[in-house]
Formats: C-alpha cells, sequence, structure tokens
C-alpha cells in the first residue's frame, strides 16, 4: 500500500488531537511530523500537547515548535474558554517524556518538502504563520508540496469569531494572505462543512469504546469542549473540525468542493475574512487575478462518521 505521507501543521487544542489520532490510526496515512503553532493555545504549551499526543499513541514521529505571534498585530488572546487552561479540556495529562526537535516548524516542512518532492499534503488546522515563514524561506515550496489542506474560513457561512472571520485565519490574517496567494493546490475545509456536522455526545462514548486509550483520551478531553458548544442548545453536541482535510484525503468522494478565487482580507473591520467567488459568478478582473483554490461546500454526514468511527475501531 502506497501511504500518503502528510505533515501535520497544529495547535493542540480538542479537536486536533481528535485529527491527530484520526490520522495516526489510519494504515493509509504516513505522518512524517507534527508542526505546532500558537493558536487555541500559546505555542510551547501546543508542542507540549503534540508531544504527549504521540506518547499516547506510542509513535515516535518529530514534534517540531513554531511561531508563537501573528506575522502582524500583537500576540494572541488563545482558545482556552473553548479547550481549558491545559489545551485539553482540563484534564491534566502527565507531561511527555520526550523532547521537542531542534528544527523550526517552519525549516521542517521544507527539509520535508525538499527530501520527498511532490509527495506530501500539508494538512494546516490551526493558524498559518509557520506556512508563511516557510514560504518565506523556501520559495519554491508550491511546487515541492503535493498539496495545502487547510481547516479555516468560512466561504458562504458567518464566522466564528466575527460576523465574517474563522478563527484560525482570524488568528493570523496577513499570513493566512501569504498562504492563500501561494500558486499551490489550496483545499479549504472551512465552517461551511465542519458547522454542518454537530456531532451528538454518544459520538465521543463510540470513540472511546471503539479505542479505549486514544478515543478515550479525546472522550476525557471533550467533555469541557461539549460544554462550550451546548451553551445555549437543547440537546449537547460538539464540533471536531480539524479531522475534516484529513478525512478528505482518504475519502476525497465524501465532499463537495467548489472552484474559485478567494481573497483573504486584512483591514480591521474584515480580518480573515475569506472573500470567496466561484468560477463564473463574477467578471471583475480584481477578482479573476486573484488565487484559485478549491472550497469544500457539502460533506456526506453519515459516511464521514462511519469513517471516523472506522478508523478508531483499527
Amino acid at each position: 500500500m502506497t501511504k500518503h505521507k502528510i505533515i501535520l501543521d497544529t495547535d493542540p487544542g480538542i479537536d486536533d488531537a481528535m485529527a491527530i489520532f484520526f490520522a495516526f490510526q489510519s494504515p493509509e496515512i504516513e505522518v512524517l511530523g507534527l508542526t505546532t503553532v500558537f493558536g487555541n493555545v500559546p505555542v510551547t504549551m501546543a508542542a507540549k500537547n503534540a508531544l504527549i499526543l504521540c506518547e499516547l499513541a506510542e509513535l515516535d514521529i518529530p514534534v517540531c515548535k513554531g511561531v508563537a505571534m501573528p506575522w502582524v498585530g500583537p500576540e494572541s488572546g488563545y482558545a482556552h474558554f473553548v479547550h481549558g487552561d491545559d489545551g485539553f479540556g482540563n484534564i491534566n495529562p502527565p507531561d511527555p517524556k520526550g523532547k521537542i526537535d531542534p528544527r523550526s516548524s517552519a525549516e521542517f516542512i521544507i527539509e520535508m518538502a525538499r527530501k520527498y518532492p511532490g509527495e506530501i499534503t500539508l494538512v494546516a488546522v490551526g493558524p498559518l504563520g509557520n506556512l508563511a515563514l516557510a514560504l518565506r524561506l523556501e520559495p519554491e515550496l508550491p511546487k515541492l508540496l503535493k498539496a495545502v489542506n487547510v481547516m479555516g474560513g468560512a466561504a458562504f457561512v458567518p464566522g466564528n469569531v466575527t460576523p465574517v472571520a474563522e478563527a484560525n485565519i482570524w488568528n493570523d490574517a496577513y499570513a493566512a494572505e501569504i498562504v492563500f496567494a501561494a500558486d499551490w493546490e489550496l483545499n479549504m475545509f472551512g465552517l461551511d462543512v465542519t458547522y454542518d456536522l454537530p456531532f451528538a455526545p454518544n459520538f465521543i462514548d463510540i470513540l472511546a469504546e471503539k479505542n479505549p486509550t486514544l478515543g478515550g483520551f479525546v472522550n476525557r478531553a471533550s467533555q469541557f469542549y461539549t460544554d462550550f458548544y451546548s451553551q445555549g442548545k437543547d440537546t449537547r453536541q460538539c464540533y471536531f473540525h480539524d479531522a475534516f482535510p484529513i478525512a478528505y484525503i482518504l475519502e476525497p468522494s465524501l465532499f463537495e468542493m467548489t472552484e474559485g478565487n478567494v481573497r483573504v482580507s486584512t483591514d480591521k473591520l474584515n480580518q480573515g475574512q475569506t472573500s470567496f467567488a466561484p468560477f463564473g459568478t463574477t467578471a471583475s478582473p480584481d477578482w479573476l487575478e486573484a488565487s484559485t483554490i478549491n472550497v469544500a461546500t457539502k460533506v456526506d454526514h453519515p459516511k464521514l462518521t462511519e469513517l471516523f468511527i472506522n478508523t478508531y475501531a483499527l
């Protein structure tokens, strides 16, 4: 079996943990390393949490620490109110025994891309500072990567931080502008699909039943996360945004993708907005000259849920 080589650029984070374990469990995916970035939590915590996840999965792969600040502007406020003080729903797992790789996240991305030209899909599920920096250090990077799958943005639905912006893009809008403008295949999995699929509480119970170690961890960590997403709702629910771009690598037929032009806003009012024009919807030269991306606009809910559960059971 030819495996899909990926690098996971991540800010763990509870849905990051679910996504990382999903990738680890898939026999069709080879995770070359975890590159960490600020986002849900500060970057030092993100790197520590990534190590914890690797050790829990008994997988010895590089974990690198990346950018700690947005490309422009002050330090992030983080999302401890969603992910807990420890990034894992305040379950306080033991400290990792391993060490952070001495390479920065951007250095690791470049080194692996040069080693496996055309083979790696970079899956970015946090703010995009590491990718922007890697592009600045290696302008040929778009020719070296197979594709970039981004969890972020909102094409036709409201944002979750502002009326127009999703958190990962909003957190580092200038970096996102650089990444979205690069000449590579970019597939965006934003709130159009991730907010379209709320998971009922029994989903994480099933993950724990199928995989007591990894699924059990996700179950415990997700209680705090589910509390956040259930506020004001009649039933308890949560969302696992970050696993979607990984699922696309395994089962692209589950997604309906729309091709078009995109622009990322950096002005204060619209910071992080991913404005998207499907092909054929505009004749404006300003738009026709904008970057081309693929946006996930629909997903098969039952089959995606089944894919997550079956992979955790392997």
